[in-house]
Protein backbone atom coordinates (compact mmCIF):
# COMPACT_ATOMS: atom_id res chain seq x y z
CA UNK A 1 0.00 0.00 0.00
CA UNK A 2 2.99 2.56 0.92
CA UNK A 3 6.25 4.01 -0.74
CA UNK A 4 9.49 1.70 0.50
CA UNK A 5 11.29 1.85 3.44
CA UNK A 6 11.23 5.72 5.06
CA UNK A 7 13.74 7.84 3.83
CA UNK A 8 15.60 10.13 6.62
CA UNK A 9 17.97 13.04 6.31
CA UNK A 10 21.01 12.01 8.25
CA UNK A 11 23.56 14.84 9.96
CA UNK A 12 27.12 15.22 8.53
CA UNK A 13 29.79 15.53 10.90
CA UNK A 14 33.04 16.99 9.85
CA UNK A 15 36.67 18.51 11.44
CA UNK A 16 35.93 21.96 12.14
CA UNK A 17 38.59 24.13 9.52
CA UNK A 18 37.82 21.52 7.08
CA UNK A 19 36.86 22.12 3.47
CA UNK A 20 33.87 21.92 1.99
CA UNK A 21 33.46 19.21 -1.09
CA UNK A 22 32.65 21.22 -4.18
CA UNK A 23 28.88 20.72 -4.10
CA UNK A 24 29.00 22.66 -0.99
CA UNK A 25 30.95 25.99 -2.58
CA UNK A 26 29.29 29.24 -1.39
CA UNK A 27 29.47 32.90 -3.27
CA UNK A 28 30.64 35.58 -1.37
CA UNK A 29 28.89 37.02 1.36
CA UNK A 30 28.56 40.30 -0.09
CA UNK A 31 26.05 38.99 -2.53
CA UNK A 32 23.14 38.18 -0.52
CA UNK A 33 21.11 36.59 -3.79
CA UNK A 34 23.68 37.17 -6.49
CA UNK A 35 24.98 35.85 -8.78
CA UNK A 36 28.28 33.39 -9.31
CA UNK A 37 30.31 31.85 -12.24
CA UNK A 38 30.19 28.82 -10.49
CA UNK A 39 26.45 27.29 -11.86
CA UNK A 40 26.94 25.33 -8.53
CA UNK A 41 27.62 27.85 -6.27
CA UNK A 42 25.34 28.86 -3.21
CA UNK A 43 25.18 32.15 -2.27
CA UNK A 44 24.07 33.31 1.43
CA UNK A 45 20.67 33.31 1.46
CA UNK A 46 21.00 29.41 0.19
CA UNK A 47 23.57 28.05 2.18
CA UNK A 48 21.46 29.52 5.09
CA UNK A 49 18.47 27.47 3.82
CA UNK A 50 20.26 24.44 3.53
CA UNK A 51 21.93 24.58 6.91
CA UNK A 52 18.01 24.39 8.32
CA UNK A 53 17.07 21.61 6.34
CA UNK A 54 20.12 19.63 7.10
CA UNK A 55 19.31 19.75 10.71
CA UNK A 56 15.72 19.20 10.69
CA UNK A 57 14.43 15.99 12.11
CA UNK A 58 10.56 16.69 10.13
CA UNK A 59 9.26 18.82 7.47
CA UNK A 60 9.46 21.83 7.95
CA UNK A 61 6.51 24.56 6.46
CA UNK A 62 7.49 27.23 4.23
CA UNK A 63 6.34 29.79 6.65
CA UNK A 64 8.76 28.32 9.21
CA UNK A 65 11.39 28.35 7.01
CA UNK A 66 10.84 32.16 6.22
CA UNK A 67 10.87 32.86 9.70
CA UNK A 68 14.02 30.75 10.73
CA UNK A 69 16.04 31.97 8.01
CA UNK A 70 15.20 35.67 8.12
CA UNK A 71 14.60 35.52 4.39
CA UNK A 72 12.10 38.04 2.93
CA UNK A 73 9.14 35.87 2.14
CA UNK A 74 7.89 32.53 1.11
CA UNK A 75 8.59 33.50 -2.55
CA UNK A 76 12.07 34.11 -1.47
CA UNK A 77 12.23 30.39 -0.54
CA UNK A 78 10.83 28.53 -2.89
CA UNK A 79 12.72 30.05 -5.57
CA UNK A 80 15.92 28.82 -3.21
CA UNK A 81 14.28 25.35 -3.28
CA UNK A 82 13.88 25.20 -6.57
CA UNK A 83 16.90 26.44 -7.04
CA UNK A 84 18.84 23.95 -4.85
CA UNK A 85 16.89 20.73 -5.90
CA UNK A 86 18.25 21.27 -9.37
CA UNK A 87 21.64 21.26 -7.86
CA UNK A 88 21.18 18.19 -6.48
CA UNK A 89 19.46 16.47 -8.92
CA UNK A 90 22.71 18.10 -11.14
CA UNK A 91 25.52 16.94 -9.05
CA UNK A 92 24.18 13.48 -8.98
CA UNK A 93 23.65 14.12 -4.91
CA UNK A 94 22.60 11.27 -2.20
CA UNK A 95 20.23 14.30 -1.42
CA UNK A 96 16.91 15.29 -2.69
CA UNK A 97 14.27 17.68 -1.40
CA UNK A 98 10.53 16.32 -1.07
CA UNK A 99 7.35 18.06 -0.04
CA UNK A 100 5.50 16.12 2.54
CA UNK A 101 3.30 16.61 5.13
CA UNK A 102 2.74 20.24 4.35
CA UNK A 103 6.36 20.72 4.43
CA UNK A 104 9.84 20.54 2.90
CA UNK A 105 12.68 17.94 4.28
CA UNK A 106 16.13 17.33 3.34
CA UNK A 107 16.36 13.40 2.52
CA UNK A 108 18.74 10.75 1.47
CA UNK A 109 17.69 9.25 -1.96
CA UNK A 110 15.98 5.89 -1.79
CA UNK A 111 18.22 3.79 -3.33
CA UNK A 112 20.87 4.49 -0.83
CA UNK A 113 18.31 3.30 2.04
CA UNK A 114 20.36 -0.37 2.75
CA UNK A 115 23.74 1.67 3.47
CA UNK A 116 22.11 3.80 6.07
CA UNK A 117 19.45 1.86 8.03
CA UNK A 118 22.17 0.49 10.44
CA UNK A 119 22.71 4.04 11.27
CA UNK A 120 19.48 4.47 12.28
CA UNK A 121 18.20 1.68 14.90
CA UNK A 122 15.43 3.64 15.97
CA UNK A 123 13.53 3.55 12.67
CA UNK A 124 13.16 -0.65 14.29
CA UNK A 125 10.99 0.89 16.50
CA UNK A 126 8.29 1.85 13.14
CA UNK A 127 8.48 -2.08 11.74
CA UNK A 128 4.78 -2.90 12.38
CA UNK A 129 2.97 -6.12 12.31
CA UNK A 130 0.80 -7.54 9.42
CA UNK A 131 -2.26 -6.72 11.70
CA UNK A 132 -0.88 -3.45 12.67
CA UNK A 133 -0.38 -2.46 8.67
CA UNK A 134 -3.72 -3.78 8.07
CA UNK A 135 -5.56 -1.65 11.03
CA UNK A 136 -3.22 1.90 9.99
CA UNK A 137 -4.31 1.24 6.28
CA UNK A 138 -8.30 1.26 7.67
CA UNK A 139 -7.83 4.17 9.71
CA UNK A 140 -5.59 6.18 6.77
CA UNK A 141 -8.53 5.22 4.26
CA UNK A 142 -11.74 5.77 6.29
CA UNK A 143 -10.64 8.18 8.35
CA UNK A 144 -11.95 9.52 10.83
CA UNK A 145 -13.27 6.47 11.55
CA UNK A 146 -14.90 4.40 14.98
CA UNK A 147 -13.35 1.84 16.81
CA UNK A 148 -16.25 -0.54 16.06
CA UNK A 149 -16.50 -0.18 12.42
CA UNK A 150 -12.51 -0.76 12.71
CA UNK A 151 -13.03 -4.28 13.85
CA UNK A 152 -16.22 -4.93 11.83
CA UNK A 153 -14.48 -4.57 8.87
CA UNK A 154 -11.41 -6.61 10.29
CA UNK A 155 -13.57 -9.08 12.71
CA UNK A 156 -11.14 -9.22 15.08
CA UNK A 157 -10.49 -6.91 18.58
CA UNK A 158 -8.29 -3.86 17.69
CA UNK A 159 -7.97 -1.85 20.97
CA UNK A 160 -4.42 -3.10 21.78
CA UNK A 161 -3.36 -2.52 18.20
CA UNK A 162 -5.02 1.01 17.97
CA UNK A 163 -2.86 1.78 21.29
CA UNK A 164 0.33 0.63 19.62
CA UNK A 165 -0.29 2.64 16.42
CA UNK A 166 -1.11 5.70 19.17
CA UNK A 167 2.28 5.30 20.32
CA UNK A 168 4.49 5.09 17.73
CA UNK A 169 2.93 8.63 16.65
CA UNK A 170 0.94 7.43 13.72
CA UNK A 171 -2.70 7.89 14.60
CA UNK A 172 -4.58 10.09 16.68
CA UNK A 173 -7.98 10.47 18.26
CA UNK A 174 -9.44 12.68 15.74
CA UNK A 175 -12.41 13.52 17.50
CA UNK A 176 -15.37 12.17 18.86
CA UNK A 177 -18.75 10.78 16.76
CA UNK A 178 -22.33 11.83 17.54
CA UNK A 179 -23.68 8.59 18.38
CA UNK A 180 -24.76 7.39 21.76
CA UNK A 181 -21.44 7.43 24.62
CA UNK A 182 -19.67 9.84 22.03
CA UNK A 183 -16.79 6.98 20.78
CA UNK A 184 -14.04 8.05 19.53
CA UNK A 185 -13.03 8.97 16.03
CA UNK A 186 -9.49 8.00 14.71
CA UNK A 187 -7.52 9.91 12.27
CA UNK A 188 -3.44 9.71 11.00
CA UNK A 189 -1.30 12.29 12.10
CA UNK A 190 1.44 14.33 10.19
CA UNK A 191 3.62 11.88 11.63
CA UNK A 192 2.30 9.26 9.17
CA UNK A 193 2.59 11.45 5.91
CA UNK A 194 6.38 11.57 6.94
CA UNK A 195 6.76 8.10 7.52
CA UNK A 196 5.09 7.27 4.20
CA UNK A 197 6.54 9.92 1.94
CA UNK A 198 3.27 11.61 1.09
CA UNK A 199 2.54 15.37 1.09
CA UNK A 200 -1.10 14.80 1.95
CA UNK A 201 -4.09 11.91 2.36
CA UNK A 202 -4.42 12.75 -1.50
CA UNK A 203 -1.49 10.81 -2.54
CA UNK A 204 -2.80 7.65 -0.76
CA UNK A 205 -2.29 5.18 -3.49
CA UNK A 206 -5.98 3.15 -4.94
CA UNK A 207 -6.33 -0.14 -3.22
CA UNK A 208 -8.47 -2.50 -1.96
CA UNK A 209 -9.32 -2.72 2.07
CA UNK A 210 -9.89 -5.83 3.97
CA UNK A 211 -13.90 -6.37 3.56
CA UNK A 212 -14.13 -4.89 0.41
CA UNK A 213 -15.01 -6.17 -2.43
CA UNK A 214 -14.26 -5.00 -6.13
CA UNK A 215 -16.86 -2.55 -7.98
Amino acid sequence: MFRGPPRRSFAILRPRNHPLPPIYRQVADGDELGTSSDPHGRDRSMSILEAVLLIADEPLPIRKLVQVTGLADATTVRRLLDKLQAFYDADGSAFELEELAGGYQLLTRPEYHRWLTSLRKSQQDLRLTPPARETLAIVAYRQPIMRADIEAIRGVHCGETLRLLMEKGLIKIAGRHDSLGRPVLYGTTKRFLQVFGLKSLKDLPNVELPGERPA
